[in-house]
């Protein structure tokens, strides 16, 4: 039996997860919180030139946390980090984290990572107190196993080439596991195939779920900064101006070592999906996260090489919905608004 989309086509049919959302209209940004309803292993691949994280460290196999909370996504660049501290505040009076003797308070485990939605139009004047504290603990109040894509959470003041970014999220069934991916699409490149109005990640839809249009024909390299942000912002060739940040997940139980290659290998997915990918102006990142709920079968390297390929494609699938649900704002157009621009045949 095929592969198939679990029930929500949403990170959370991973069996462990909630999704929370928050966002600050008039400041144009917002913030994600993926949940985990007890701890998760976690692993973190990072390809991008211009990164901005938080707590990534601990999630090295070698180090001493086996495992994590919740995973915090945020606009904001480096004001964004905060949305993860908001976070672990919220968990560690919910009792929340890691105890370590007659310490008072547990420590939840809550790396994050931000994008950089600075120059969108929103109003950053927000004086000595940047809104991303607040906002990330307005997203884990929120944390539901329903949620909204598009113009919402980290996706909210996206911006993906020359189009309105956004979140987005897919998920698979695969002999008894679910992968699941989860993004916030703000991409130097364009998941666009030039003058298609087509998506790169068109081979892996699955029943219409960013439009229905198919792969483009005659899918050839292009000119590499066609549909990118340098055609809407000239000056957007900047380190740390762009970023695609994103969170995998699999119900399987994995290892720490095997967590880290789900991540590198479902990264593929961004390179399925955008053009350019991974640039210097870019900050992507991939969390892997695993809730341990049905057996990993054997042989486990090859089972795992499988979730890993799935993953990919999921998160390939995650970025087009994206960016197919987000909407016009200000002037950066949704996609479905401006579709009507590109020709409807092969043409």
């Amino acid at each position: 039996m095929s592969a198939q989309p679990g029930p929500r086509n949403l990170i959370t049919d991973v069996g462990g997860l909630l999704v929370g959302n928050a966002h600050d209209e008039r400041v144009r940004t917002g913030a994600t919180v993926v949940l985990a309803e007890t701890e998760a292993v976690a692993a973190v691949d990072i390809r991008g030139g211009a990164p901005g994280t938080r707590e990534t460290d601990a999630l090295d196999p070698v180090s001493l946390v086996d495992a994590i909370h919740a995973v915090a996504l945020s606009g904001g660049s480096v004001f964004g980090l905060e949305a993860a501290a908001g976070v672990t505040h919220l968990l560690a009076e919910r009792g929340r984290g890691f105890t370590f003797g007659d310490q008072p308070k547990p420590t939840p485990v809550v790396p994050g990572a931000i994008l950089f939605d600075i120059r969108n139009g929103g109003d950053k004047d927000w004086g000595d107190t940047p809104p991303y504290r607040a906002l990330g603990m307005a997203a884990c109040e929120a944390a539901s196993a329903d949620f909204a894509l598009g113009n919402h959470g980290a996706g909210f003041g996206a911006l993906a080439g020359t189009l309105k970014g956004g979140l987005g999220s897919a998920s698979l069934r695969w002999q008894g596991a679910t992968v699941g991916a989860l993004v916030a699409v703000n991409s130097f490149g364009s998941a666009l195939v030039p003058g298609t109005g087509r998506f790169w990640a068109g081979p892996f839809e699955i029943g219409g779920e960013f439009g229905g249009l198919g792969p483009a024909p005659n899918c050839a390299p292009h000119a590499p900064l066609a549909g990118t942000k340098a055609e809407a912002l000239p000056d957007a060739a900047g380190a740390g101006q762009n970023t695609t940040v994103a969170v995998v997940a699999t119900d399987a139980a994995l290892t720490r070592s095997e967590a880290k290659r789900l991540a590198i290998m479902a990264t593929d997915g961004m390179a399925r999906a955008l053009r350019p990918v991974h640039t210097p102006y870019d900050g992507d990142l991939v969390f892997a996260l695993a809730t341990g709920r049905v057996p990993l079968a054997e042989p486990r390297p090859l089972t795992l090489g499988c979730l890993g390929t799935l993953a990919a494609d999921t998160l390939a699938r995650a970025i087009a919905r994206g960016i197919y649900e987000a909407r016009t704002m200000g002037p950066w157009t949704g996609f479905r608004d401006g579709h009507a621009k590109f020709p409807a045949t092969d043409a």
